[in-house]
């Protein structure tokens, strides 16, 4: 029953939302929904009753789909991360004004539900169908509320997801008429009988679509535009979450679905993945933008994630796991800072500020933990999962992870000419007249920099989940 309430929560209060005319209610209200959802997950993680985690009820029964809905090891890490950024992201954009404020967070909520149903799906079509729920608030929200090039950037987005799905559907439809029952059950998915040709095909298509959801190299191109023009609660939940489906597809369906295609196109993703990461970097260095900074690092860490994914090394996957709940903290952390710099002083661009160290003390400090913890910091939450991650590359092929390894010097480069550039130095015209960061946003900030803190000091509940997810993951692997 959990695992229903955390996607009926969401749901229930997004419909309620869209029809709420006043601004300070709709955001009390949608505030108040999230930290419901929140408390759910929290008691769904550390809950030891299996019953009450899985949902499973007649839903398509000519079809052979089944409504199967399930919290275990590998959807408890993602489901939590999900619960835990919407609350943050109102609180951190509690005081921004959105024309139609109901419409707005009806429509994240839908988006958020959309997202969690992708993690807890062990139905094939529910989890396409959940797929496609996460990505229509999406289009909407950034198409009505971006900025001045969004519908041309919406429709690029369009575009590649919507080839994404379809080649994914293409897939899902081929291997359901394989499996031994003509059922969209997981465990039917995980056993059906294709040849290996047929296998090497399927995984294609299945993994391109996937690709494109990361993003990884060359699927890349729709991100940094959309997360720009994105309005920024919208490209806190997209960059924080929504790119984790594409990942975590990979780890609940595309290993155990095709695990001998997985492995013979291992080499080809992974250098893919590494290119990636080295050229987002260097783009990244090359950035005056703020956001599009943050995006290409983006880039470059999921590049890591999706490397460390086709490793076929259990302490790598262990680490992807970790990295995904940590990435999505940071990088929101990294957002919410973005945006009250732009809000309070009109720029994105580092050319344009300096020394606002002097005048927004509180953000500065708080900015550089989240600036730390992005470049994987010893004592910061990143640092057990990246150093994992490395660890899985490297028992692949050392001379890889050679190469991929140079992105850490890449970030570095990129994160401390951003703090420097910014926060110190002396200050110019637009930056005299800087004031430190409101209330909302430092509780919004402390909030990450606790979990950035906690899990950097000490690692071992994160490791005990996330051990629990790779067991899970063996398990299922034909």
């Amino acid at each position: 029953m959990i695992a229903l309430l955390l996607i009926l929560i969401p749901v229930i209060g997004g419909l309620i939302a869209l029809f709420i005319k006043n601004e300070n209610t709709v955001k009390g209200f949608s505030l108040f929904i999230s930290l419901i959802t929140l408390v759910i997950a929290l008691f769904g993680v550390y809950s030891n009753q299996t019953s009450e985690l899985h949902y499973n009820v007649s839903w398509m029964p000519d079809l052979g789909s089944r409504f199967t809905l399930g919290l275990d090891g590998l959807s408890k890490i993602l489901s939590l991360l999900t619960a835990i950024s919407l609350p943050v992201i109102i609180i951190a954009t509690y005081k921004n004004t959105y024309a139609n404020t109901g419409k707005f967070f009806g429509l994240m909520f839908l988006c958020q539900a959309g997202m969690l149903g992708v993690f807890l799906s062990m139905d094939a079509l529910l989890f396409y169908f959940f797929w496609e729920l996460a990505l229509i608030p999406a289009y909407f929200l950034c198409s009505i509320w971006g900025g001045e090039r969004r519908i041309q950037v919406t429709f690029k987005f369009f575009i590649y997801t919507f080839v994404g799905s379809l080649l994914m559907l293409v897939s899902i439809l081929f291997i359901y008429f394989k499996t031994a029952d003509h059922s969209f059950a997981m465990q039917s998915f995980y056993h059906a009988n294709l040849t290996a040709s047929q296998s090497q095909w399927m995984f294609w298509l299945f993994f391109i679509a996937l690709a494109i959801k990361m993003p990884i190299f060359p699927f890349h191109t729709w991100q940094p535009d959309t997360y720009e023009q994105a309005p920024t609660a919208v490209t806190m939940l997209l960059s924080g979450v929504m790119v984790k489906m594409g990942v975590f597809a990979v780890i609940r369906w595309l290993l155990p679905i095709f695990p001998n295609a997985s492995q013979s196109n291992s080499s080809i993703i992974i250098t893919l993945s590494v290119i990636g990461m080295l050229y987002a970097s260097l783009i990244a260095i090359r950035q005056d933008d703020i956001k599009r900074l943050i995006a290409y690092s983006s880039i470059a860490h999921i590049g890591l994630m999706c490397a460390a994914l086709f490793s076929n090394q259990q302490v790598g996957m262990q680490g992807v796991l970790i990295q995904m709940f940590n990435h999505g903290i940071n990088i929101i952390g990294l957002w919410i800072v973005a945006d009250a710099i732009q809000k309070q002083l009109g720029t994105k661009k580092f050319s344009e500020l300096g020394g606002l160290a002097q005048k927004a003390p509180t953000l500065a400090i708080l900015f550089v933990v989240m600036c730390l913890a992005n470049v994987a910091l010893p004592l910061t939450n990143a640092f057990v999962g990246e150093f994992l991650m490395f660890n899985g590359l490297f028992r692949y092929n050392p001379i890889m992870a050679g190469i991929a390894g140079i992105s850490i010097i890449l970030a570095a480069v990129y994160t401390l000419n951003m703090i420097q550039k910014i926060f110190y130095g002396n200050t110019v015209a637009l930056t005299e007249k800087a004031y430190d960061s409101s209330f909302n946003i430092n509780v919004a900030l402390i909030i990450l920099v606790i979990v950035v803190i906690v899990f950097g000091v000490y690692p071992q509940p994160m490791l005990n989940l996330t051990q629990s997810g790779v067991n899970t993951l063996i398990t299922k692997i034909p």
